[in-house]
């Protein structure tokens, strides 16, 4: 008998992925890799080719970018639905659909997929998803998208699944200078982009230059309506200069005629570092729009920093690596918890870790987002693992004490199986006075997404998706309206926003006009 659990367990823990996607293996699929630097027109290429099939999908890094690709089909007179984590238009008489990559349907076949930055596969916390769906994608053609350093992981995998790789090459259309020297911040000209790398700095930059330029900013933290909002004032050359984080390095096209890094250090998450080459590349690759400008420039606004991002931007691309990351999925969570007894979803999340071993150049992702939800979910009773693993995917950040805090209240209605209505954690005052005012109203938007992704998890639930979604829009115009204001950048001792419901009559015209209801045919 024991040999035999023995006997089972390693087959659990053996895993083929091939096996787990048969609809995949059976359309004999065709393999695209489109591939180069950012400006050389090869989304755009791969989108042409998505709108010319009969049934298509769009797999998108961001959800900015899944609506871009929406709003883009669209335009061109073809029925699409759109599927993100917490938005749904849904068309039934559409055969293209656009979704973030994390929402792939493993069992809608069409005949052209289109997977966006693919170098993303060698990302610590989402690369999985990518992996996942170069695997298991049931398209006919799959067009996959992005820069040179993930050539030799997407042969790899094309190799272990014994799929034709067909490589198109993208060279960029126009030059990309490097300054030959430092750009002091009162010498900006109009067109130019600074990069930091945290809110903070983003925002002491802001106080400093808005005395002198009308000015944009694009970090994180910001809902992605907010990041589109703010990209749109500096292309419609209503704000002079952009100042973000390397949030501008995926998918946003911009009139960017100068890149210029504030720093050559960031925060990795683990430790403090110096940025690499393929950072640099991918964001310096935002300079120099084709169409807008003859040539894109790279510089710094630091002599220092312009040392190191010369040597680092003519150094070799460094390539992605094996083994790439896979995520445990439904079946062999459950699996895995019958074998080792338990119930906790830290314990089989990391047993998986420790233990899994699969064919060909993959291994467990350290999926540590979900280990910190998981670790949560575990001190709830009478949750089953299946509610735990849906649960801890949930978009939450441990950093927020107003996420946390609805996050627990969000489980215990799961629980008691109560139906929870959104009510927000704070109302708005006029206008932010600090940094920390606005971070309150940034964190509400974050416990809105929240409250959306589980309205379409948990629909009978959490019914107040229209509300929400109302009252996101009001928030995300506070945080605009903040954003071109001055902000105290001292901390000071303030209280937080009172506890009450926030209603706002004079805009709730204007909000119920704009807002777009979880699901609608489109027309």
């Amino acid at each position: 008998m024991k040999e035999n659990w023995q006997q089972q367990l390693q087959s659990l823990l053996n895993c083929d992925l091939k096996t787990l996607y048969p609809l995949a293996r059976s359309l004999n699929r065709k393999l695209e890799f489109y591939v180069g630097p950012t400006n050389s027109g090869k989304t755009y290429n791969a989108m042409q080719k998505l709108k010319e099939a009969n049934s298509g999908l769009y797999l998108a890094p961001l959800r900015l970018l899944a609506l871009e690709g929406y709003e883009d089909l669209k335009a061109s007179n073809l029925e699409a639905s759109l599927i993100t984590g917490e938005e749904q238009m849904l068309n039934e008489d559409a055969a293209h659909v656009c979704s973030t990559i994390e929402m792939l349907d493993f069992d809608l076949d069409v005949d052209v997929a289109v997977i966006d930055e693919v170098q993303m596969l060698d990302d610590i916390d989402r690369g999985w998803a990518w992996v996942n769906a170069i695997i298991g994608c049931p398209a006919k053609k799959i067009i996959m998208t992005g820069s040179v350093n993930a050539l030799d992981a997407v042969k790899r995998i094309a190799a272990y699944l014994d799929e034709d790789l067909e490589i198109v090459k993208h060279q960029r259309k126009n030059e990309l200078k490097v300054l030959p020297k430092w750009t002091a911040l009162d010498k900006l000209e109009e067109g130019t982009a600074l990069i930091a790398f945290s809110r903070a700095d983003v925002l002491k930059l802001k106080h400093r230059l808005q005395k002198n330029y009308t000015v944009s900013v694009i970090y994180g933290n910001l809902s992605p309506e907010v990041r589109r909002d703010e990209a749109q004032r500096f292309r419609e050359k209503k704000s002079q200069i952009l100042i973000a984080t390397d949030a501008i390095a995926m998918g946003l096209n911009l009139p960017i005629k100068t890149i210029l890094f504030t720093t050559d250090t960031k925060f990795d998450g683990v430790s403090k570092r110096k940025i690499t080459v393929n950072e640099i590349t991918q964001i310096a690759g935002r300079a120099g729009r084709y169409g807008h400008f003859e040539a894109g420039f790279l510089g710094a606004t630091r002599r220092d920093v312009l040392e190191h991002i010369k040597v680092e931007f003519e150094a070799p691309i460094r390539t992605i690596k094996p083994p790439f990351k896979v995520k445990i999925n439904a079946n062999q969570l459950e699996a895995l918890a019958a074998h080792i007894k338990t119930n906790s979803l830290t314990k089989v999340l990391k047993f998986f870790a420790d233990n899994m071993y699969f064919s060909g150049p993959f291994v467990a992702a350290n999926i540590s987002s979900m280990i910190e939800a998981a670790k949560i979910v575990d001190t709830k009773i009478n949750l089953k693992l299946e509610e735990k693993y849906l649960l801890a995917q949930a978009p939450i950040t441990a950093k927020s004490n107003i996420i946390i805090q609805a996050y627990d209240a969000y489980i215990a209605s799961v629980i008691k199986k109560r139906v929870c209505h959104y009510k927000p954690s704070i109302t708005l005052p006029k206008k932010a006075i600090t940094q920390r005012d606005l971070l309150l109203v940034e964190d509400e938007v974050k416990k809105i997404s929240l409250y959306l992704w589980l309205s379409y998890k948990f629909p009978e639930l959490f019914p107040d998706h229209d509300k929400a979604y109302i009252l996101r829009n009001s928030f995300n115009s506070f945080i605009e309206k903040s954003l071109r204001g001055s902000l105290i950048q001292e901390e000071m001792p303030r209280k937080n926003f009172p506890k009450k419901t926030y209603t706002d009559h004079k805009n709730e015209k204007n909000d119920k006009k704009n807002y777009k209801p979880r699901r609608r045919k489109a027309i």
